[in-house]
Formats: structure tokens, C-alpha cells, sequence
């Protein structure tokens, strides 16, 4: 009997306890989230094939180092993309023209590997959370739809990228990702729920909390997420993705709090040397967690 489905289902348990997303899901349900997986199985051949798939695929095993990294490339997003937008006066527009090229080199790159790569995976969600910053501000204000206006639209942006990758693939699938359609949907729905996390993060800070406040309610809202995972059967897929998109606005009101002025309730840190501290605080993160392709969760337990 093949070892390695055993192995895995042993990893999975062990890891039931964590915060959300660290729990590899045991099985997956014919829901609208969900993708067509092998179920536990005593055929060598459905667990070689479900070995090979989470071997080749093509998003990182999502354990505590996934999210601790995930905040931080979204705080650099902020910081980083109002660096290009407002020290150096680009603008909003011209900021998301110049994001949006690198954001598509690197996805291009990342779609075309033939395997996982670590730098290469977060140089594109770093490029998402660039672009986002700056795609998201020229809504808000330079379009003057405001905050509320820009939410809604991304919103409908996100639920739309799901809808159409739902009807052209029949499912979104977010536990192994292999195919290069997918890639792309899964990709497009980062973009937009990155974008749609920094208007939510500057409504928030600028509604009355402030840039701490405002973090502590994002903060809060990962918590209930993390309660209703371990409490609830809820979709792990929907519990992921609520959580993915919580962390850009915890991120931006955090990048906003380190170098926002001091009258605005910022610390009025630079923004040059805030990203630079960022980014090597997120290598150090790469090189120091474990970095190898796995499953996003996907199945409601």
C-alpha cells in the first residue's frame, strides 16, 4: 500500500488545531468552492496522483509562516506604493501604470514556472499589494467616488473574477493549483481583493479610528475568523479567503501608522527606508519559515 496519502491524512490531523488555513483538508465536498480531489482512498494510484498534485502545485502549503509573510507584503504594498504616488509625486495613475507592468511580468513569470518558487510566488503578491494601493486610491479620490463607491466597485470586481472563474473551469479551486487558467483566476482575484482591502483599510482609518484603531478592528476580524474556524464546520475555503483579504487592510493601516505625519497619527517614519526594512524583514521570513508547494484549504470539515 502507498505510503504517502497515509502520511499526508498524519500531517492534516496534526495540524487540525491551528489557526485558519494551516489545517490541510482531509476531504473535499462537492460545494460551490470546491475543487475535484481525491478523496482518502486505499488505490495507490488516486494517492500517487494526489501526491504528484500537491507536489507540483503551484501556491505555498499555507501554515503560520503564510500569513505572518502575507501581512507584511501587504504593509510593504502600502508603504512602497505611497512612496512612488506621493514622495516621489507620481500620482495615482501613473503609480498604477508602472505597478501594473511589473505586477504582469511577474505574473507572466510565475504562471509559465513549471514548479513553486518562494521569491518568485511573493515577488507576485508583493506586486498585487503595490498595484492595489495605487489602483485603489486613484478610485477613491482621483475618480471621486469615494470610499464607499471604490469598495463597492472592487467588490463586484472580486465577486465577479469568481463568478467567471467559476462558469469557464467549473469550479474555484483553490487547493491545488496547477492549471494555468486557474492560475490566472486565482491571480486576478488576489489583484482585486488586495485593491478591494486597501480602500476598506483608508474608509476604516479615516471614518474615526484612526490608523491604530483601525488595526486593531482588522486584527479583531482575523480573530473572529480564527474562532469561527475552530468553532464552526464553516467552508475552509471561504474562511481563507475572508482572512486573505483582512490582512490588506490590516496591512495598510499598518503601513499608513508607520509613516503617515504625526498631526494624522502616523509615527512619520520615511517611506524609503520603511519599505527597505520591510522587504528584509520579509526575505528573512521566507529564508527562516518552511517554503514548499501545498494546498490552499478548500473543503468544509
Amino acid at each position: 500500500m502507498d505510503l504517502a496519502l497515509p502520511a499526508a491524512v498524519t500531517i492534516r490531523n496534526l495540524s487540525r488545531r491551528v489557526l485558519p488555513g494551516l489545517m490541510l483538508p482531509s476531504r473535499i465536498l462537492p460545494d460551490w468552492f470546491s475543487s475535484e480531489v481525491p478523496e482518502r482512498s486505499e488505490d495507490s494510484g488516486a494517492a500517487r496522483t494526489f501526491a504528484h498534485a500537491i507536489r507540483t502545485s503551484k501556491v505555498p502549503e499555507v501554515l503560520f509562516g503564510f500569513w505572518v509573510i502575507k501581512i507584511a507584503a501587504t504593509t510593504l504594498g502600502e508603504v512602497g506604493g505611497d512612496a512612488l504616488s506621493m514622495s516621489l509625486n507620481l500620482g495615482y495613475a501613473m503609480s498604477t501604470a508602472i505597478f501594473f507592468v511589473l505586477f504582469a511580468a511577474a505574473v507572466t513569470a510565475q504562471i509559465r514556472a513549471r514548479k513553486f518558487y518562494p521569491f518568485l510566488y511573493w515577488a507576485v503578491i508583493v506586486a498585487t499589494t503595490l498595484t492595489g494601493t495605487t489602483m485603489a486610491d486613484f478610485a477613491d479620490r482621483s475618480l471621486g467616488i469615494g470610499y464607499t463607491g471604490g469598495s463597492l466597485i472592487l467588490f463586484g470586481l472580486v465577486i465577479a473574477v469568481l463568478v467567471v472563474w467559476r462558469f469557464t473551469l467549473g469550479s474555484v479551486s483553490v487547493n491545488v493549483i496547477t492549471d494555468p487558467k486557474a492560475e490566472a483566476f486565482y491571480w486576478a482575484t488576489i489583484l482585486f481583493s488586495n485593491t478591494l482591502g486597501t480602500a476598506l483599510g483608508d474608509w476604516v482609518a479615516d471614518s474615526g479610528p484612526g490608523y491604530e484603531g483601525g488595526a486593531l478592528i482588522f486584527a479583531g476580524g482575523i480573530a473572529i475568523v480564527a474562532l469561527v474556524y475552530f468553532f464552526t464546520k464553516s467552508s475552509r475555503t471561504v474562511l481563507f479567503w475572508t482572512a486573505f483579504i483582512l490582512t490588506r487592510p490590516l496591512g495598510a493601516t499598518l503601513g499608513d501608522l508607520l509613516t503617515k505625519p504625526l498631526v494624522d497619527g502616523g509615527l512619520n517614519l520615511s517611506r524609503y527606508t520603511s519599505s527597505a526594512a520591510i522587504a528584509a524583514f520579509m526575505i528573512a521570513c521566507i529564508l527562516l519559515f518552511p517554503q514548499r508547494a501545498g494546498e490552499h484549504p478548500g473543503a468544509k470539515e
